[in-house]
């Protein structure tokens, strides 16, 4: 794979990039350790799999005992782990999403396992899927779960509706323009102004590569011509009014949909999860496809959402703890739990495993859910590379698209806005970044 996030460590700590004091010990003296008694590992992760996992993998490994810790999801997690790196405590292993990895790497949280890792783990992901956690050739944690992006959509309203299921973005926009023809009050779909992840996988399904490094320099493409080109798509679908600006999963979100007043969500194939708990009633009338395509016939989609396990640099079992990480995201034990608790597994293994398991209950109807999961989480984007200050995009995207919206500017003016932030944040901290 081509240069990913991250230069040398040298040059990170030269930019200034570091956070001081982050070097908690990672030394591996486990093995005296563990002559006295198990050794013990404190895990921090979110998620109904994690607790079945952890109590798997104590049974199995009585030498090697984990504690889990529930410190949050997300960028909530994430902040906890800087802070407690800092005073050298935190946890030996931790969930991290991948868009927040970069930051935890440059943060001196994620541990390089690089000396951990055989072939057989690496064998056990599809290289899209591994090149999340790999930069420079160093590798800095195991996949655990993944969002390949897909078309969740209510089959029932669009066949009463006469609508066909949009295989390109050109056809959706005239299914869009179908459905408000044929019940003013129903819209194809919304758009969240504050879905970042949404975006930039689109973004990236277009072509687009928001941040790149090359050898120390940084650049930052977060209003390029792919990106302009995915603004100006949604802006032409919200000047028509073929769909409706609205959060996601508010009262309102909620209702319209078990009103079958929005007939789509565009997002991942965790979406059925989320959809069923707010519209357990539709269960049976909702179905998935893959995500509409820019050019016809490529099929290749962006991540959106998943995470992985991290080893932490302030553990004193490295070994230990990268062992776990690779075991309950690479074994037949872990995988089941993952797809029993509704995990999309990144391993292979489990995404093989989950095409004999029963469909979501939003769609039990649709008993090739699963095989098609894997047909579309094989053709995932590779090389796609987050920069160091993904919270900093986020938020400035978020604002941007907001007052876009609300003022009625174009979009394309908004990510030109959250390039500018991103840029200057970046320069600031100390990093190269191309004009």
């Amino acid at each position: 794979m081509r240069s990913r996030v991250f230069a040398a460590t040298s040059a990170l700590v030269a930019a200034g990039a570091l956070l001081a004091g982050c070097s908690g010990g990672s030394s591996s003296g486990s093995e005296d350790e563990a002559a006295d008694g198990p050794v013990t590992l404190e895990y921090w992760a979110w998620g109904t799999a994690q607790d079945p996992m952890v109590d798997a993998w104590n049974k199995a490994h009585p030498d090697i005992q984990v504690k889990h810790t529930d410190a949050g999801g997300g960028s909530d997690s994430s902040a906890k782990l800087l802070t407690a790196t800092r005073a050298d405590n935190a946890p030996d292993v931790a969930v991290v999403e991948y868009q927040t990895l970069p930051a935890m790497i440059v943060g001196d949280v994620a541990a390089d396992i690089t000396e951990y890792v055989d072939d057989d783990l690496k064998s056990s992901f599809t290289d899209a899927t591994w090149g999340l956690t790999t930069f420079n050739d160093a590798i800095y944690g195991v996949p655990q779960d993944v969002g390949p992006m897909a078309f969740v959509y209510n089959q029932a309203r669009l066949d009463e509706l006469g609508v066909p299921v949009p295989t390109t973005w050109a056809e959706f926009k005239t299914a869009a323009a179908a459905v408000r023809a044929a019940d003013p009050n129903a819209y194809l779909a919304t758009f969240n102004t504050s879905e970042f992840g949404f975006f930039a996988g689109m973004a990236q399904q277009a072509g687009a590569q928001w941040w790149s490094v090359d050898g120390d320099q940084w650049t930052v493409g977060i209003d390029d011509e792919a990106s302009q080109e995915v603004a100006d798509y949604w802006q032409d679908l919200i000047d028509n009014d073929l769909i409706k600006v609205e959060d996601l999963l508010t009262p309102q979100w909620n209702q319209e949909v078990n009103a079958g007043q929005v007939l789509s969500w565009p997002s991942a194939l965790w979406a059925p999860g989320v959809i069923y708990g707010v519209a357990e009633g539709m269960a049976g009338q909702w179905a998935m496809a893959p995500l509409p395509q820019w050019t016809p016939g490529d099929t290749a989609v962006a991540y959106q959402g998943g995470s992985a396990v991290v080893v932490t640099t302030s553990s004193k079992h490295p070994k230990e703890a990268a062992e776990f990480a690779a075991w309950i995201n690479s074994t037949d034990e872990g995988a089941a739990i993952q797809l029993e608790t509704g995990q999309y597994p990144a391993s292979t293994l489990g995404q093989t495993k989950a095409e004999t398991s029963a469909p979501p209950l939003l769609m039990p109807q649709q008993t090739d859910f699963w095989e098609l999961a894997s047909t579309i989480a094989a053709d995932t984007i590779p090389n796609i590379s987050w920069g160091p200050n993904v919270n900093v995009a986020q938020s400035a995207f978020q604002d941007a698209m907001a007052k876009a919206v609300q003022n009625g500017t174009p979009l394309r003016e908004a990510l030109t806005e959250t390039q500018k932030v991103v840029v200057e944040d970046m320069k600031t901290t100390g990093f190269d970044v191309s004009e």
